[in-house]
């Protein structure tokens, strides 16, 4: 009889966590943290975050790279950063974000941010005024973080054009954003009900 219950105690704790382990996550959340000094960034930011939004059940935090705290960061299953070209480079609000993962928020040494979704996106005056080398700067700072990274609307994120014939920020590019958003939540839904180690 002993061990008919020892049986019956393991078979139902096996039960329990089978089911645990079977519950889908309740929600992701997206970071979206950004500058912008003009307005294009913060129009691409929201239409990241619209595209984000479109998975049932995805939390969108927008934030300006400033605004953004310890917690903020690491509560976050995903994180989307973008920046305007500067000198085809991100933007110095941009650099001292990721320079304060380690100075101020203290990710290292457990690599805080591995294993999270990331992402980039950009905006710039000109058809060739950087916005690759920028969005390649900001994913080399999540690769180096151990990071997942994503693309969506691009090869390397989203861009902008700004100035020039451009009419600023069109539907082609924010529907490019929201593709961008929205891949990143999809990569978030597949990496938290895979839970990778």
């Amino acid at each position: 009889m002993r061990q008919l219950v020892l049986v019956g105690l393991l078979f139902s704790g096996w039960a329990a966590s089978a089911a645990v382990a079977a519950d889908p996550p309740a929600s992701v959340t997206v970071l979206v943290a950004y500058h912008s000094a003009t307005g294009h960034t913060e129009k691409m930011a929201r239409g990241v975050a619209e595209g984000a939004r479109s998975l049932p059940g995805t939390r969108v935090v927008l934030k300006r790279v400033g605004d953004v705290a310890a917690d903020d960061l690491f509560s976050a299953d995903a994180l989307v950063v973008g920046s305007p070209v500067y000198w085809s480079n991100m933007s110095g609000e941009v650099k001292k974000f990721f320079d304060d993962w380690q100075l101020k928020f203290g990710v290292f040494p457990e690599f805080k941010m591995r294993n999270k979704v990331g992402a980039a996106f950009a905006t710039g005056g000109q058809v060739s005024s950087g916005k690759e080398v920028t969005m390649l700067t900001i994913l080399a700072a999540m690769l180096g973080n151990q990071m997942i990274v994503v693309s969506g609307g691009g090869a390397f994120g989203a861009s902008a054009t700004t100035e020039g014939d451009s009419p600023g920020i069109d539907d082609k590019e924010l529907a490019s954003a929201r593709d961008l958003g929205q891949r990143v939540a999809d990569g978030a839904w597949m990496v938290k009900r895979g839970q990778p180690r």
